[in-house]
């Protein structure tokens, strides 16, 4: 029995690299041709230049605010707003609608969503029953990790959320070898089942998603003999990385190219530096290009010890969208970046928020390589000008800042 799902998994960094980016121009052609959202987005960019990270980093970022716009300017004619090149139909077997509502396609091919390297790399194997508590209602979940369960050759047990008593029955009775679902809920079935005597050892590992993991739920069950793992997935990208048994972050998934920016901007970040989660897909049939997720994480040195030799993050490290209001006004991690743009001596900047309701103390917290006389004055005018808003200026020692990707930092007391 191999440990890997697939060679990819074990090419050398440079070989994947130079595959993924010789993918990248034709990818790009193929959004500017065929999705009318990405002509736009892409106007005048050539696409057979496209051949460095460095040359996607001068792309724009698309986040999910602007895609729920723009299908919204174009439901009656488009639900996905230009965005999808998949025609309903054989093409699109079925199509789905997260909170919003934003809507996605499915395109028909085996592993759409390619779950099945997480699954295998969480244990999952050919001939196991898979026990699916992921919603079947409206959204993609249950599908995301349906067809990652298929392409290793499980049998699935629809179950979707909710009926525990009759789970119970159907996971005694059935005896399926895996679960896949939210902690949250797996957590009630072990219990549940604890409570009525009722039989569900055979399940003996999990793949895990939609909540927060963290080791000591990870613990728990492993105390009642669940190995458990959990994966990075949207709605919008699909897979975008998962657990190993290493345990030490997640693996980027092999189909796609990832990126950590400084919120607010498309400016990539240095490697371990917490930044928002940028993707760039390669399926036709959706072609996301520099998609922000609006999801904070950074990048771990090295390959992954199981021997997977893809780039690996750290998980989900909280939100980049830390738009804050402030006497009135919103305040944007993009106007954070646009003061700092502005003065080459900054090497990075924080806006700190303190006070109480209703009166507002705002310190724009900066990293300097050199201080010249007047900088923070010169800084406090940009900050008037770009914000509409005053506030005072702390040059600090380079750093110094926290790593932790907040661009604004929301300190007030709300008592």
């Amino acid at each position: 029995m191999t440990e890997f799902f697939d060679a990819l998994e074990t090419r050398t960094p440079a070989e994947r690299e130079a595959q993924l980016l010789a993918a990248l121009p034709g990818q790009v052609a193929h959004a500017q041709q065929q999705s009318p959202a990405f002509r736009r987005i892409l106007d005048s960019v050539d696409a057979q230049a496209v051949r460095s990270r460095a040359a996607l980093a001068r792309l724009p970022v698309t986040r999910k605010g602007e895609l729920f716009e723009q299908q919204r300017a174009t439901r009656a004619t488009d639900p996905f707003g230009g965005f999808s090149t998949l025609v309903r139909g054989p093409q699109m077997p079925r199509l789905f609608a997260s909170p919003g509502p934003i809507y996605e396609p499915e395109g028909a091919q085996r592993d759409y969503w390619r779950c099945g390297r997480a699954m295998y790399a969480a244990g999952f194997r050919a001939g196991d029953l898979v026990h699916n508590a992921f919603s079947y209602h409206m959204t993609p979940g249950a599908f995301i990790m349906e067809s990652g369960a298929h392409a290793v050759g499980c049998t699935v047990f629809p179950a979707g959320v909710g009926q525990t008593e009759q789970q119970l029955q159907a996971m005694a009775e059935l005896r399926p070898d895996a679960y896949s679902g939210t902690p949250s809920f797996l957590r009630i079935l072990v219990e549940k089942a604890a409570e009525a005597d009722v039989d569900i050892r055979s399940v003996r590992k999990a793949m895990l998603g939609g909540e927060a993991f963290p080791p000591s739920l990870r613990d728990w069950f492993a105390e009642r003999g669940i190995t458990a793992y959990q994966c990075y997935a949207t709605a919008d990208l699909g897979m975008i990385a998962y657990e190993t048994s290493a345990r030490q972050g997640m693996v980027v998934e092999e189909s796609v190219i990832v990126e950590i920016v400084r919120p607010g901007t498309g400016d990539p970040v240095p490697e371990g530096e917490v930044g928002e989660v940028v993707v760039t897909t390669l399926s036709p049939g959706y072609p996301l290009i520099r998609f922000g997720t609006g999801d904070l994480s950074a990048v771990l040195p090295g390959p992954c010890p199981t021997g997977r030799s893809n780039m690996r993050i750290k998980g989900w490290l909280g939100r980049a969208d830390q738009t804050t209001k402030i006497r009135g006004m919103f305040v944007h991690p993009s106007q954070v970046a646009d003061i700092a743009r502005r003065f080459p001596e900054v090497l990075k900047a924080r806006l700190v928020v303190s006070g109480e309701m209703a009166n507002d103390v705002m310190i724009l917290k900066v990293e300097a390589a050199a201080a010249p006389a007047g900088l923070d004055e010169r800084i406090g005018e940009a900050i008037r000008d770009v914000t509409k808003l005053r506030g005072n200026v702390e040059l600090v020692q380079p750093g110094s800042l926290p790593n932790d990707g907040k661009v604004i930092e929301d300190a007030r007391s709300y008592k």
